[in-house]
């Protein structure tokens, strides 16, 4: 079968950022990646390059930034207060240092992951950008299986109603 919209599409990859570069991301020697091509769940590009491509057809490919997770925004990379990550006023360095990741919610309730820069006396300079923004993303895999969603899998996918637990996915 080939991918095309709609084709539920499983499948192994390694994310580089470079051919040669270290692994960022993989799925192989774990559970593969499974989506509903076509219904804006990757990235447009990511699907782009694979559709048409067949159960054990091997692929590689490079997005740009663009194409990818965006050029890095500075408005992105913003201090937050030490009053919103502390506990009376003191920080937990086992879970607010440079170089990790925190996840952060605003008013909305949106969460949002940053990571660490730098930790000054009033505020901690934390990046919100995705992690692989401003580098190119070089894809590398093999198709598992296309097939069909299943009835269960589209009614999932196209319920219409907020899910209470009615039980119907």
């Amino acid at each position: 079968m080939t991918i095309e919209k709609d084709k539920v599409v499983s499948l192994h990859y390694e994310l580089r950022t470079a051919k040669d570069g270290d692994i960022q991301e993989t799925t192989k020697g774990g559970q593969p990646l499974t989506f509903v091509f076509g219904n804006k769940q990757m990235l447009p590009k990511f699907e782009e390059n694979l559709g048409n491509l067949k159960t054990g057809e091997s692929f590689e490919f490079m997005l740009d930034p663009k194409n990818g997770y965006g050029e890095i925004n500075p408005q992105m990379i913003i201090d937050i207060p030490i009053t919103a990550i502390s506990q009376d006023g003191k920080i937990d360095p086992s879970v607010v240092a440079v170089g990790k990741v925190i996840g952060m919610q605003d008013a909305q309730g949106h969460r949002f992951n940053g990571t660490v820069l730098e930790i000054k006396e009033e505020a901690v300079n934390m990046d919100f950008n995705h992690a692989m923004a401003g580098k190119d993303l070089f894809f590398s895999g093999e198709i598992l299986e296309v097939r069909s969603e299943t009835p269960e899998e589209y009614e999932h996918r196209n319920h219409d109603h907020e899910c209470t637990g009615c039980g119907k996915h």
